[in-house]
């Protein structure tokens, strides 16, 4: 919706990494065919050295033409957490537009958007903070709310009994909609707010540094990011070439479920310890690696 919004023009450039969601990186090449503007992919080195070492990378990529620039919060395929509160304040001082996706920072980072900058930030509830799949938000900065059109015209447009926010009322009235997973969503967050979430997070990454150290000493592949790099989840590199046959291994001999791929011609396993999982949960990943792998 963000995307579509955007008066771009032939010529114009966004500029992102290469460590974005394959489904995003391909709704961006498709608006960019329809408008002529450009999608630059900056790459990000792995390691990716210091935050400043990440924006000056990022900010390599800038020209003349830039008019918008997306950056994950805490990106789908390496896992690493960037730097966005200063992408943010280097864009609006370029004069850019600052567009954030955070589908897995609610509930996995602690989030302060009046801080962090963004004009634009996206989130999803479904993942880190366990609310029903559909619960998600979009927050704009209200001197760029105007720019925003809703995908679902319907009453909220041009309302009769208009709110306190156009903008809210543009978005959030779309017709027929089942709201059961946005109002499920406060339970979500009071529940993780009774239980000391702050300290189930500390304990799932000293967790997911473990399971890092022993993934390093089996796969004998160096470590692709620092411990604070990373928050609950990370990508480690494994020795394979067949990432698919490792997945359905994993799952069909083991009932182990997680991300194997390719990404920059590098073989990467994601792990994700959420605060259910346990030690237990990493031996046994480790020992059906160790048997897979040998």
């Amino acid at each position: 919706m963000v995307a579509r919004s955007l008066r771009l023009q032939p010529g114009d450039e966004i500029l992102t990494t290469d460590h974005e969601y394959g489904a995003l990186d391909r709704a961006w090449r498709l608006i960019c065919r329809r408008t002529g503007a450009r999608y630059v992919r900056q790459p990000i080195p792995l390691p990716p050295g210091s935050p400043a070492d990440v924006v000056d990378a990022l900010w390599a990529g800038v020209s003349a033409r830039t008019r918008v620039v997306f950056v994950s919060h805490l990106t789908s395929p390496t896992a690493l957490i960037f730097p966005v509160a200063e992408v943010c304040r280097r864009a609006r001082r370029a004069g850019l537009l600052a567009i954030v996706d955070g589908a897995h920072v609610p509930g996995h980072l602690p989030l302060d958007l009046t801080q962090l900058g963004a004009d634009i930030y996206l989130g999803a509830c479904h993942k880190w903070l366990c609310a029903p799949k559909g619960s998600a938000f979009l927050y704009a900065r209200r001197e760029v709310q105007s720019l925003l059109e809703p995908l679902v015209v319907s009453w909220g447009w041009e309302s009769e009994s208009p709110g306190e926010s156009a903008f809210i009322d543009w978005h959030e009235w779309q017709g027929t909609r089942d709201p059961a997973a946005f109002l499920a969503t406060p339970a979500a967050i009071r529940y993780q707010a009774e239980r000391d979430w702050a300290q189930v997070r500390a304990r799932c990454h000293a967790l997911l540094c473990q399971a890092l150290t022993q993934l390093a000493e089996l796969t004998q592949q160096a470590p692709l990011c620092a411990p604070e790099d990373v928050g609950q989840m990370a990508a480690a590199a494994v020795p394979t070439t067949d990432v698919l046959a490792l997945k359905e291994r994993l799952y069909a001999d083991y009932r182990i479920e997680i991300p194997v791929y390719r990404w920059n011609n590098l073989s990467l396993l994601r792990l994700s310890v959420q605060g259910y999982n346990s030690e237990a949960d990493i031996d046994a990943l480790i020992r059906a690696l160790r048997e897979l792998l040998r």
